[in-house]
This record gives C-alpha cells, structure tokens and sequence, in this order.
C-alpha cells in the first residue's frame, strides 16, 4: 500500500521547514507544526527547502532514468522528481496511487480556434482519481500520515473530495468530506462516497463550506488537506516538472491554468523559481490564471489594482470546480504572477464552453473549469496579450466525466437529435437510416 522511502543518497543534504509567506515575518516552523498560518502574523507557510542538489544534468538523467524503474515512488510523476520536495524523512514512506505521468498533446484545431498559437494542453483529467489534486494529495496525506493524523478533512467543490478519500483510504485513515449542499456533480459525489468519505453537505457555496470546516477546533484532531495545507502545493508543483521534461526543458512562452483557489498557480510559480534556483531553467514561461465571470476575485483585484482581495459573495457559473469566491492563495497566486510577469483574465460560461467544444474537435475531452485556460487563450490572444504563433501550454485540471451533465444541457435539443437517432428493429429501416447517417458524413 506504502511506498518505500522517496529519498535517493545525493539528495541526504537536503533539508526541509516551513515559513511564513510575509516578507516582513517569514518565522520559520517545524514541518509537523499543527498550524497551517503563521501564529505571528496570520499568513500563509511555505514549505521551504535548503536544497543540496546534483548538478542540473545529473538530476536530469537521474529522473528520465526512473521512468524504467518498477518501484512505486519512481512510478509517480511526483515521487520520481523527490530531490525537489525532499520533506520525508530517511526510511520513511509515502502514499502514492501512481498518480502524475499525465500525457502533453498538441492540438492544433484548438489552437487555430483561439488565435493562431501552437497550444498543448496538459491533461491532469488522467490521474488516478480524474485531476490534478491528486499530485498534491500524495504529497499531503504523505505528511498527514508522518505526523500520525487519523482522520482527513477538505471542504471540496468535488475534485479534492474525490482525491482526498482515495488517498486516505490507502493510507488506513478516515475521510470527512465538507460540500455545499446540491453543488456538487453526482460523478464527484459518487467518487467520495465510494472511497468510503463521510460527506457532510453543508452551506450553499465552497466558501461557506471552507469556513465552517475552520471553525471547528483543533481539539477533534481532523488533518485539513485543503490547499491552506501547504504540502498540497509541493505535490501540484510537479505539474511543471513534467511539463518541461516532456518538452526536454525547452521554457515554453506562457504555462495556462484555471483559478479557483490558487492552489495551481501558486504551486507552479513555486516549482518555477525553485528550478530556476537549481539551474534547471534559464528562463521562465509568464503564467496565465483564468477564472470565470461569476467567480473572478482574483480578476477583479488585478483589474481594479486593489492591494487586497474583495471577496465574491455568491460566486457562480457552471464550471463548478473553479466556483470559488475567497481564494486562500491569492497571495501565493499574486507572487507567482509578479515573478513571471503574469497574466490574469476573466471568460463568461459561454466562453468556456465554447472553448470545451472547440477540444473536443482535437478528442480532447475535460470537465468545463478546464477549458476555461483555452477560452481564456482565445480572449488574450484577439486581445493583442498573447502573440500569434506563442508556444503556449494549457493545464487541463480534470477529466471529461466529472461533470457529464453540464456538457448534456448545454446542447440543444435539435442538434442532439442529429446525435441521437431512435430507429425501430427493423433492418430496411436500419439501412435507411445508416445511408442518411453516411450521406451526411460525406456532404
């Protein structure tokens, strides 16, 4: 169930702690440390590194070398890279479900579609549990079970429900799930409830949920793997790490992902600098964070060149996985974004879902907070933001079947029914209807 220890011989130099994120504070922590806040000051920890690192030739070879090793670390997209998240203690293990390892696909159509850029999309929808919160679940509940935690807790649109339970089950530890009540896809729910989370449906928004769950005291000992938790980004900033190793570490121009709670960015803009740190990379991509209209505060706050977030109090939109009005990371998310001369836009659901057809005509399939980075593509690029031509790398965060019913309402009935065609038993009238079906197919 356990993997052996992630820790290879030339990393044993390396050492670990966490710190406050507030360049006037940065108190340093212990990694077991029960709080996820600074106590001093209130603001977000990092977990920080002094990295003793192999020459960035070495660590290349090192980790290309591992995708032929049948161990279970080196089988995960994020243990093989553990020189870059070396917080696990020698003989220590960690909880994996083989997730990372997730395909980079050109597809050129979409790219055409939203502007003349070579676009490659990153498909996070093939992680064990179908998103990409299952790199920072290894990576939490790792830490979870090194601090001897028995019960997990997240308050969850779907996807980090889904991949907390797995993660946790595998690990021997109980799962309590926090949702907002009739807010979440069936396909989510079922996942939880599978992997045998008790689902507590609560408030009528994430944001409702999130709070609730961090009102609770500390006394009930649950373990929060939201990404506050920052051993949740230490996992999703592997994400880059493959991205460039599939590329051979040619920088693309920009790195797109959705924004909910800015876990994705953040974590990205981390993995990033601590690259460029190792002489891994020479330069770095500009990221892009796209939100959607109902759910924008992180938009608004760049938009209006506020200092302080204003949150959403009823955030909407069908691309429920993104429908978060008070981000925990924006500020990680703003440091990201500073460091690479970033990007932020806002698309309506329209545009997202245009966007999701306009994949699909590549057979790219996604839940719909994804294709929210093409359609925010499309609007930077007609926008003069993104050139013509940019090599562009889009962050798809979940899989097609996480919410089948939003792409079903959105079509209409007559173009379903050239789709969908009820024919009766009878071969004439089979043949009849296969002859237009093919007539069609050539016209």
């Amino acid at each position: 169930m356990l993997a052996e220890d992630p820790r290879n011989d030339r990393n044993k130099m390396s050492t670990a702690y966490l710190q406050c994120i507030e360049t006037s504070c940065q108190r340093r922590y212990p990694l077991d440390s029960a709080s996820h806040r600074c106590t001093a000051c209130g603001d977000l920890l990092d977990v920080k590194y002094d990295f003793a690192l192999a020459e960035p030739g070495a660590l290349r070879t090192t980790w290309q070398q591992r995708k032929t090793s049948g161990t279970a670390q080196d089988q995960s997209g994020v243990w093989r890279f553990r020189e870059m998240l070396p917080f696990v203690p020698h003989g220590k293990s960690v909880v994996t479900l083989s997730e990372g390892r997730t395909p980079l696909l050109d597809v050129p159509q979409a790219g055409e579609w939203a502007g003349g850029v070579r676009v490659a999309i990153k498909h996070q929808g093939n992680n064990p549990t179908g998103s990409f919160k299952d790199l920072g679940m290894t990576a939490c509940i790792t830490q979870a079970a090194l601090v001897g935690s028995r019960v997990t807790a997240c308050a969850s649109t779907g996807n980090t429900s889904a991949s907390m339970a797995a993660y946790a089950v595998r690990a021997g530890m109980k799962a309590v799930v926090f949702v907002p009540q009739g807010k979440i896809s069936a396909a989510k729910l079922a996942q939880a409830l599978e992997f045998g989370a008790v689902v507590v449906e609560i408030g009528d928004n994430f944001d409702q949920a999130f709070h609730l769950l961090r009102e609770l005291p500390p006394e009930l000992g649950l373990y929060l793997v939201n990404s506050l938790n920052p051993f949740r980004l230490e996992g999703q900033k592997t994400i880059v790490l493959e991205i460039l190793e599939q590329r051979e570490w040619k920088v693309p121009d920009y790195i797109v992902v959705p924004g909910g709670n800015l876990g994705n960015v953040s974590a990205i803009g981390k993995g990033l600098a601590e690259l460029q740190h190792a002489g891994l990379i020479e330069k770095l991509p500009r990221l892009v964070v796209v939100q959607a209209d109902g759910a924008n505060p992180f938009y608004q706050m760049l938009a209006s060149g506020a200092a302080q977030i204003r949150p959403v109090a009823e955030p909407h939109t069908e691309a429920t996985a993104i429908r978060i009005g008070d981000p925990v990371n924006w500020k990680k998310a703003l440091r990201a974004l500073n460091l690479t001369e970033g990007l932020c836009e806002s698309v309506s659901d329209a545009q997202i879902f245009e966007a999701k057809a306009a994949l699909a005509h590549d057979g790219v399939g996604c839940e719909p907070a994804s294709a929210a980075t093409l359609a925010g593509i499309r609007k930077l690029t007609r926008a003069g933001k993104i050139e013509r031509g940019a090599d562009v790398v889009a962050v798809l965060t979940g899989h097609q079947l996480k919410d089948p019913e939003s792409g079903l309402r959105r079509r209409s009935e007559a173009d379903l029914s050239r789709q969908r065609l009820q024919v009766e038993a009878d071969p004439k009238k089979l043949r009849a209807a296969m002859e237009n079906i093919l007539q069609l197919s050539v016209s």
